[in-house]
């Protein structure tokens, strides 16, 4: 694991390799925020976004990269909803509502055909890889909107779209975004553990 790591950064450059570095540990560093209802899950997931939006640009990732940029806008929307007013009550786990269903389905489908028109507007000839990436930024996407307004769903589908970014970003050189994005299934399990007991000790109280 480690040499297939190591050499896939053989042809990098410094610069490449320290942004991503970075973008590794405050990606990590924002969903071990995210799992304890801490506020720091939004400003260290927006260091880790920029970051990946340059990287992913670089590497003409161009679905990738625009979905990094979508996490970046939802980042603030979070944390505008995270953070509790005078006048609002603090923002509690819950479980979706059927509308929230809804609007969780056509994010999903709507992201897909931006994602899509993206590449076409880059004029990228599209392969198996670039399908999926479009399909994960669906998840992705409604995955975020949960976390924004704290539903319990937003945990299983992220751990859906690690488990199929893993082998993608391996697949395309890029080891320690696949490295990270193993990282971030775990700590998407444990999440939803404990999101769980928080949420089945407010309603047996």
């Amino acid at each position: 694991m480690l040499d297939f790591l190591i050499s896939q950064y053989k042809n990098a450059t410094t610069l490449q390799i320290i942004l991503e570095s970075l973008a590794f540990i405050f990606g990590i560093l924002s969903v071990y925020f995210a799992k304890k209802e801490n506020i720091w899950v939004y400003p260290t997931g927006l260091i880790s976004t920029i970051i990946t939006v340059y990287l992913l640009y670089q590497a003409k990732y161009f679905g990738d990269m625009t979905m990094n940029f979508y996490y970046s806008i939802m980042s603030i929307y979070g944390w505008y909803k995270w953070t509790s007013s005078t006048n609002q009550p603090e923002l509690e786990i819950t479980r979706t509502s059927r509308k929230e269903k809804l609007i969780g389905i056509g994010l999903f489908i709507l992201t897909m055909i931006i994602t899509y028109l993206v590449y076409l507007f880059f004029d990228y000839k599209l392969e198996i890889p670039n399908y999926i990436d479009i399909f994960t930024s669906g998840i992705f996407f409604t995955a975020m909107w949960y976390m924004a307004i704290k539903k319990i769903e937003n945990w299983t589908l992220w751990i859906i779209g690690d488990l199929i970014a893993v082998p993608l970003f391996a697949h395309r050189g890029l080891g320690m975004l696949s490295l990270q994005y193993l990282i971030f299934t775990i700590l998407a399990i444990l999440a939803l553990i404990e999101w769980k007991k928080i949420l089945n000790n407010k309603i047996h109280k």
